[in-house]
């Protein structure tokens, strides 16, 4: 049992049919990160831009994830900041704005990278606006987040998008006891959920959940835990 494309539909709301999003790898990024962003590229690694940088950017530079918030959350409190900054601007730098603000949703939600730099391999996606929503963004995030799970350096860590793997747990495993429902019938479902905060350490809690999936009855798994849910605001 392990995600599917319709958890991260129901999830996260990004849509999985579309285009595939493929990234793609050039010796050097200067022209694009200065001609899409208009960002300057510093560094002996010319394809990387500071995460700094580009928060600053847009006037977000000091946002930081609050105890008790959400993903969702978080980001919306980024998408409102950030609102007042793209408004000031118009045609060439507004669209350099809204770029600016993809490559950080993306680096947040669909890579999910630990660290610093950012890397702008989707960037050239992200030049024709009007053709980004034909993007099936949620298929890359599963992929990428299977990817990252056998290539993490850290035993408590996920270099993919981990509240997907949160949610899914809290739908599927709702005997962990992990999440705490708060509104019902929201769409995405990520939006539906508190996550609690622990604060033994993550090795303690990994051991903890560990051990209670290995001893999980068969009963206590939902195979269908979407059953009931509406499906009219589903990409």
């Amino acid at each position: 049992m392990i995600p599917t494309l319709e958890d991260v539909v129901r999830i996260t709301g990004l849509r999985v049919g579309g285009q595939a999003v493929t990234g793609t790898t050039y010796t050097s990024y200067q022209e694009p990160v200065e001609r899409l962003l208009g960002l300057e590229v510093r560094g002996e690694r010319s394809s990387l831009v500071q995460w700094t940088a580009l928060q600053a950017s847009l006037g977000v530079a000091n946002a930081r994830h609050q105890t008790g918030e959400s993903q969702g959350e978080y980001m919306a409190r980024l998408t409102e900041d950030a609102r007042a900054v793209l408004a000031e601007e118009e045609g060439y730098a507004a669209d350099k704005d809204l770029r600016r603000f993809l490559t950080l949703v993306i680096r947040k939600l669909i890579l999910g990278t630990r660290g610093d730099p950012v890397g702008f391999r989707c960037l050239p996606l992200l030049e024709d606006l009007s053709s980004v929503g034909n993007y099936a963004w949620g298929a890359a995030l599963l992929a990428h987040l299977f990817d990252s799970l056998g290539t993490s350096s850290r035993e408590t860590g996920v270099a993919g998008f981990f509240p997907l793997l949160q949610v899914w747990a809290y739908y599927h495993l709702p005997s962990l006891g992990r999440g705490v429902a708060r509104r019902r019938s929201t769409v995405p479902l990520l939006q539906c959920w508190r996550f609690c905060r622990d604060e033994r350490s993550l090795r303690r809690q990994a051991t903890l959940i560990h051990d209670i999936l290995d001893t999980i009855p068969f009963g206590h798994v939902r195979w269908t835990p979407y059953v009931g849910e509406s499906d009219a605001a589903q990409p």
